[in-house]
């Protein structure tokens, strides 16, 4: 202990004799800086849609693509609005919000008339926007309508917004994701702070398998699944110093290793006709990206980002755009 006390006040010493220039600014400057983030493209890919908080409170904004040009679609100045989606084929877009920072979060129908329609009403309802179906004719989200402790899944059919259960979460594990037609989900079920198993479920048959070895602990976390439903994406730590990506034959049970690196791998995505593959790494608190086309195996460019991080990304249905979403 005493040891300790000397390293600890030697520490202090030293910290205090040399003198740092620490810049300064002001609470204007501090007000204007803005926050945002993507959401979804239009259908014809020419304007995008964000949530902004230029406004002094989040807002939904829309940005032409050609000139950059930004036009806000709602107006609240009590509730952060976050922007969803389009809904395709209409000029509805869908946002989320709460009531007065009570966190159960609904999914709203911003109508072309400009009112709103809650579409997950409830006082104790929280709701989850989990994407659009292909042919973008059915909206899904999670929801603990039926049992406050626990997020089920459901589905709406755009323009009749009525609700029906497709997977009920008996098990009261944590929704991982879902193929994108849905047919199969992943689910985690936490056991400790530095171990997880993960599974997969086929809703139609009503099977359930573990994707995690069990002869392997470690944090396992869902990463995707293919177009096809043949392939099954997890990131784990499982025997390796930093999380790797494995592909999981969902009818076979192999396991490939698909990507591995000195830092820990965050993810990745596969786009709409799964031309590109991005695997985000974490290298040093800062996400890389790794994008590879597929079609022909070469690493595909980006702009260099200095000093930025990047939050997110989304490639349009295309396959022609990517957003990113860079913080610093």
């Amino acid at each position: 202990m005493k040891k300790f006390m000397v390293f600890a006040a030697i520490m202090l010493l030293a910290s205090c004799t040399g003198k740092k220039e620490v810049k300064q600014y002001t609470i204007d400057q501090f007000y204007k800086n803005v926050a945002i983030s993507f959401s979804d493209f239009s259908q014809d890919e020419t304007k995008i849609l964000v949530s902004s908080n230029e406004t002094g409170i989040y807002n939904v904004f829309e940005i032409n693509l050609a000139d950059a040009s930004k036009r806000q679609v709602t107006s609240s100045d009590t509730e952060s609005f976050f922007a969803l989606g389009y809904v395709h084929g209409t000029n509805q877009v869908l946002y989320t919000a709460d009531k007065g920072g009570n966190e159960n979060d609904h999914i709203y129908l911003l109508n072309e008339d400009g009112t709103s329609t809650d579409l997950t009403p409830g006082d104790a309802v929280k709701a989850s926007f989990n994407g659009f179906s292909l042919d973008k004719k059915v909206m899904y989200f999670i929801s603990n309508k039926r049992d406050p402790r626990f997020f089920d899944l459901y589905k709406m059919n755009v323009g009749e917004w009525k609700e029906e259960m497709i997977w009920e979460n008996k098990d009261g594990l944590d929704y991982a994701g879902a193929s994108r037609d849905r047919s199969f989900i992943a689910t985690v079920k936490s056991i400790t702070t530095s171990e997880s198993k993960l599974f997969v479920t086929n809703l139609a048959s009503g099977e359930t398998m573990e994707v995690s070895e069990p002869d392997k602990p470690g944090l396992y976390s869902a990463s995707g699944f293919t177009l096809d439903n043949a392939g099954f994406f997890y990131t784990t730590d499982a025997g390796r110093e930093f999380t790797y990506l494995v592909r999981y034959d969902l009818a076979t049970g192999q396991r490939e290793v698909v990507y591995e690196t000195d830092w820990d791998v965050t993810g990745s995505w596969l786009s709409r006709n799964e031309k590109y593959r991005i695997i985000g790494i974490n290298e040093d608190g800062r996400i890389q990206l790794k994008i590879t086309d597929l079609s022909t195996g070469e690493a595909v460019k980006y702009p260099d980002l200095p000093g930025a991080s990047i939050n997110g990304l989304s490639i349009s249905d295309s396959e022609k755009y990517m957003i990113l979403n860079l913080g610093t």
